[in-house]
C-alpha cells in the first residue's frame, strides 16, 4: 500500500477551528470538499487564506483540503490561515522565519466575553432606576 504524504495543520480563530491537510500535487483547493471560491465568498476572505502559501510561493505545489466548524466565514478564513502556515512548517521547518515575520503563527486569542450573572450582557448592566 502506497503511503500518503501529506502534511497536517490546525487552525483557530474565535470559535472557528480548520483542520488543514497540505499534499503534494497542482494547486487544488477545497473546504469541506466544496471549492474554494464557493466557500469563501469574498475575495477578502480568499486572499486571507492564500496569504501563508502566497509568502512562501507554494502555491501551485500543494492540494489543499481544509475540514472546517464553528463561527463565522471570516473567523473560519483565518483560522484556514493559521491551519496552512503550520502545515507548512510541518513539510519546511526553515519557513519559520518568513512565517513568522509575516505573523502568520501566531494565534489570535480574542474570543467573546462571558455574560455574567446579574448583568444584561458581559459589560452591559440592567438599567438603573434611582426611584
Amino acid at each position: 500500500m502506497a503511503d500518503l504524504v501529506q502534511y497536517y495543520g490546525t487552525g483557530r480563530r474565535k470559535s472557528a477551528i480548520a483542520r488543514v491537510f497540505l499534499r503534494p500535487g497542482s494547486g487544488e483547493f477545497k473546504v469541506n470538499d466544496r471549492p474554494f471560491e464557493k466557500y469563501f465568498v469574498t475575495e477578502s476572505q480568499r486572499v486571507k487564506a492564500r496569504q501563508p502559501l502566497v509568502s512562501t510561493e507554494s502555491t501551485a505545489s500543494f492540494n489543499v483540503l481544509a475540514n472546517v466548524s464553528g463561527g463565522g466565514v471570516d473567523g473560519q478564513a483565518d483560522a484556514v490561515r493559521l491551519g496552512i502556515a503550520r502545515a507548512l512548517l510541518e513539510f519546511n521547518a526553515e519557513l519559520r522565519k518568513k512565517l513568522k515575520g509575516e505573523g502568520f503563527l501566531s494565534r489570535d486569542s480574542r474570543i467573546k466575553e462571558r455574560k455574567k450573572y446579574g448583568q444584561k450582557g458581559a459589560r452591559k448592566r440592567f438599567q438603573f432606576s434611582k426611584r
